[in-house]
C-alpha cells in the first residue's frame, strides 16, 4: 500500500493546518478491500514560502550593521594612524642615522672601531662601508614604506637610499654619506613596523564576536513580544482562551498597548464562544421536550402506519440534528491519554455491525496506541462511518462498503476510512469541513445538519491531529486522520 509521507517526529501537531486531499478520480485497479491510492500531496500542509524567521532576519541585519561598523572603525583607525606613524618612524630613523654619523665624524680612528662594535652589540645598529657593487632591494613595498622613504630623503638629503636587504641580508638599511664616503646603517626593521596584521585580526575577531552576541541579545529582546503574541494567537485559534493572555505591564508603551488590545479581543472572543455554546445547547435542550411530545402524539393519534412511520422518521432526524448541534457546541477541552486504537474502532462499529446495508473491510495494525480522548475519538469514527452509510453506497449493489485501515510510522498513526460510493465533485472538497455546508446532490439523498465532517475536523484538531478528505482514484470518498502515537505501542 502506497502511503503518503507522515510528518516527522520533529514536527509538532500544533503547527499543522487543516488541509484537504484532492485526488483525481480515474480508473484504478484493486479490490474492494484494496489500497486507496492518493497523490503525494495528500494531507500536506499548504505550500509555504521559504524564508528566515523574524529572529534570524533581525539577527543577521543587526550583525551585518555592527560588523560593517567595526570594519569602518578599523579602517578609519588605520587611516588616522598612517601619516603620524610614517613621520614618527622617519624621525626615529633619521635621528639614528644623524647620531651615528656625528659619532663617527667626531671620533678618532682608534675609538671609531670600538664605537662601531659598541653600537652593534648594545643597540643592534651596524655601520659599514657602502660598495658600488652592493645589491639591494628598495624599501617601497607598500604605501607606508614609500611615505617613510620620502620623509627620510627630505631629512637626510639627496643620495639617501632606504632598502629592505643588502647583498641578501634582510633588515632596515639606510645609505648615507660622511663627507664623500658612502656608508650603510643596518638596524632591525621590526623596531619601526606598524601594528601587525595578526593584531588587527584579533581585534576584528573580538569585535565580531561581541557584535554577534549583542545582535543575538537585541534580536531576542525585539522578537520576544512577537513570539509571545504568535503563541497567544495560536492558543486562540485552538480555542484555549485562558492561555492566550499577554502581559499588560511591559515597559514598552507600544507593546503594552498591543497586549492590552489583544487581551480585550481574546476576552470578547471567549465571551462570544461561550454565548454561542450556551445558546446552541439551550436551544437543542429546549427542543427535545416538544419533540418527545410530538412523537408520543404521533404514535397514539396517527392511525395510518405509513404516515406514522414517516413522521417518526422525521422526528428521529430532528433528534439526530439536535445531537449534532450539541456535539458541535461541546467545549473544546479534551483529556488526552494513551488509547488502544483497535478497541475504539471496533466499539464504534458495534452499532453498525448488524445492518444488512453495510459491509466492513478492516486492516488494523495490532498493538497501536494513540494519544487521544477515547470518547471523542469514538464519536469521530462513528461520524465517518455514518457519513459513509448515508452518502457512500456502492452504485452497483446499493450496499455501503467501508474500508478502515490503520498504519503507524514515525511517531504518527494514520487512520483511513473509505467508501465506494460516487465520491464528491472536486470543487466541493475544500468546503466539506465547513459547518453547515452541504455537498452536491449526489451525496445529499439523506438530510442532515451539515455538521458531521466539521465536528470530525474540529475534534481531531483538538486532539493534536490532522484531518483530510479526498476522492480515491478507484472511486469513493477517502478520509484520513493522523494522530500522535502514544509511547508503549
Amino acid at each position: 500500500m502506497n502511503w503518503p509521507p507522515f510528518p516527522t517526529s520533529r514536527q509538532h501537531a500544533s503547527r499543522w493546518q487543516p488541509s484537504l486531499i484532492e485526488e483525481q478520480a480515474g480508473a484504478g485497479g484493486g479490490t474492494a478491500a484494496g489500497p486507496i491510492e492518493t497523490t503525494p500531496a495528500d494531507l500536506e500542509e499548504p505550500r509555504r514560502h521559504a524564508g528566515l524567521s523574524l529572529f534570524w532576519r533581525t539577527f543577521f541585519l543587526l550583525a551585518l550593521l555592527l560588523f560593517g561598523s567595526i570594519l569602518a572603525w578599523l579602517q578609519t583607525l588605520r587611516a588616522l594612524e598612517f601619516e603620524p606613524r610614517a613621520i614618527q618612524t622617519a624621525q626615529q630613523i633619521s635621528s639614528l642615522v644623524n647620531l651615528s654619523r656625528a659619532a663617527l665624524v667626531h671620533s678618532d680612528a682608534i675609538m671609531r672601531v670600538s664605537l662601531i662594535k659598541t653600537m652593534t652589540d648594545q643597540e643592534g645598529v651596524r655601520v659599514m662601508p657602502r660598495e658600488p657593487r652592493d645589491r639591494y632591494e628598495p624599501f617601497e613595498s607598500d604605501s607606508l614604506s614609500r611615505r617613510i622613504t620620502q620623509e627620510l630623503m627630505t631629512r637626510l638629503g639627496p643620495g639617501t637610499v632606504v632598502a629592505t636587504s643588502v647583498n641578501g641580508k634582510p633588515g632596515l638599511w639606510v645609505g648615507f654619506r660622511i663627507d664623500r664616503d658612502n656608508y650603510w646603517l643596518q638596524t632591525d626593521r621590526s623596531r619601526f613596523n606598524l601594528t601587525a596584521g595578526r593584531t588587527w585580526m584579533i581585534w576584528l575577531g573580538t569585535g565580531a564576536l561581541l557584535s554577534l552576541a549583542g545582535a543575538a541579545i537585541i534580536a531576542r529582546l525585539i522578537n520576544r513580544p512577537l513570539k509571545q503574541l504568535s503563541f497567544a494567537a495560536s492558543r486562540i485559534r485552538e480555542g484555549d482562551f485562558a492561555a492566550s493572555r499577554l502581559n499588560e505591564r511591559v515597559p514598552t508603551a507600544e507593546i503594552r498597548q498591543v497586549n492590552i488590545g489583544f487581551n480585550r479581543m481574546a476576552q470578547r472572543l471567549a465571551k462570544i464562544e461561550q454565548d454561542r455554546a450556551v445558546m446552541l445547547a439551550g436551544i437543542s435542550h429546549d427542543l427535545r421536550t416538544p419533540l418527545a411530545r410530538l412523537r408520543l402524539e404521533t404514535e397514539m393519534s396517527v392511525s395510518d402506519p405509513d404516515a406514522q412511520a414517516h413522521m417518526v422518521n422525521d422526528l428521529e432526524q430532528l433528534d439526530a440534528i439536535i445531537d449534532k448541534f450539541l456535539d458541535y457546541a461541546r467545549p473544546d477541552h479534551v483529556r488526552l491519554t494513551p488509547v488502544n486504537l483497535n478497541e475504539v474502532i471496533r466499539s464504534s462499529l458495534f452499532a453498525f455491525k448488524d445492518r444488512p446495508d453495510m459491509k466492513f473491510n478492516l486492516d488494523l495494525q495490532d498493538g497501536v496506541l494513540v494519544t487521544a480522548d477515547s470518547v471523542e475519538l469514538g464519536r469521530v469514527i462513528s461520524n465517518l462511518v455514518e457519513n459513509a452509510r448515508r452518502y457512500g453506497k456502492t452504485p452497483e449493489t446499493g450496499i455501503t462498503t467501508v474500508d478502515i485501515t490503520t498504519r503507524a510510522r514515525d511517531q504518527w498513526v494514520q487512520i483511513r476510512v473509505r467508501d465506494h460510493g460516487p465520491g464528491v465533485a472536486p470543487e466541493h472538497l475544500p468546503n466539506l469541513t465547513k459547518p453547515f455546508y452541504r455537498g452536491d446532490t449526489a451525496r445529499t439523498a439523506a438530510t442532515g445538519a451539515g455538521l458531521g465532517l466539521a465536528i470530525v475536523d474540529k475534534t481531531v484538531r483538538r486532539m493534536g491531529g490532522r484531518f483530510g478528505i479526498g476522492n480515491s482514484n478507484s472511486g469513493g470518498l477517502s478520509t484520513r486522520i493522523q494522530l500522535q502515537q502514544a509511547s508503549g505501542s
